[in-house]
């Protein structure tokens, strides 16, 4: 049986060694052109020219028959998307998945809300793959994804909310007052996906402490972290070494948000995707 791990692109990965994978792109459009999320886009460029853009932006997910082409060939599929609140690419994915299994005699398709993005969708699809090369079955490789969903999270900070207020997930007013007072704002993904804003602090040192501390009250101790940052390396190095200060075995990594996530992280924004004491191991 072929198995093949396929995500959208809100998930920061665009390939994945050792296993069989496809990234289904999300778009960025904007009026004069449309950003189409694979690994050739420029997205610290788009992040910088999103600072100043003053026309309307929007995105747009994958359709079913984007899903369909990614599925193609595979026996078993596994399917993680971006929270299914905030985008059409979970129901896509999950009616592309019930035609491609009336098409293809014995095929299965498992597709997960991520209730997420980003890092921690990051998180899911590593796990996925690790539980694949394990050799554990279709049912098995579903139930313990899910398990293990149940003890990830995502943190984000902020610099500019104007994106995400243009596309209505947050009032414009509160993007317009946290731009003219210099705040920064700590966020989460909730349990029901939406984006939580917990609080809002001054300067970036006082962020990231927030970072830590919200992290160290959702169980993390020796677990996986991925910081993906927009246009911010110096900043994710130091939230990096923060985190290693209170939790000196926890596993690390920095990387980079693509076009999708720059657009809504901004310049300057964090997202983190770390593991709770609770999660379990393959």
């Amino acid at each position: 049986m072929k198995s093949k791990i396929i995500v959208d692109s809100s998930a920061n990965v665009y390939q994945l060694p050792d296993v069989d994978f496809a990234c289904v792109p999300l778009k960025i459009l904007t009026d004069e052109q449309e950003y189409v999320d694979t690994a050739e886009v420029d997205a610290p460029a788009l992040a910088q020219m999103m600072r100043t853009y003053k026309g309307r932006t929007s995105t747009s997910c994958p359709n079913i028959s984007d899903w369909l082409t990614a599925y193609e060939g595979a026996d078993e599929v596994y399917v993680v998307t971006i929270t299914g609140t905030l985008s059409g690419a979970y129901n896509a994915a999950l009616l592309a998945g019930e035609e491609y299994e009336q098409s293809h005699e014995g095929a299965r398709v498992f597709v997960l809300d991520s209730l997420s993005t980003g890092a921690e969708s990051r998180l899911l699809v590593e796990r996925l793959a690790a539980l694949i090369k394990a050799g554990k079955p279709f049912d098995t490789v579903c139930e313990e994804i899910r398990a293990y969903h149940e003890h990830t999270h995502l943190l984000f900070a902020l610099e500019s909310l104007a994106n995400l207020a243009r596309n209505g997930r947050v009032k414009p007013a509160v993007a317009a007052v946290a731009r003219m007072l210099g705040i920064r704002v700590i966020g989460q993904a909730s349990d029901a996906g939406d984006l939580e804003v917990l609080c809002k602090t001054r300067g970036e040192h006082g962020a990231l402490e927030r970072m830590v501390l919200e992290m160290k009250a959702h169980g993390l101790t020796n677990g996986r972290v991925h910081i993906d940052h927009c246009c911010n390396a110096a900043a994710a190095e130091r939230l990096k070494h923060m985190v290693h200060a209170v939790f000196p075995e926890a596993k690390v990594e920095v990387g980079t948000c693509g076009a999708l996530c720059s657009y809504y992280a901004e310049y300057g924004g964090l997202m983190v995707g770390y593991e709770d004491n609770e999660a379990p191991t393959v």
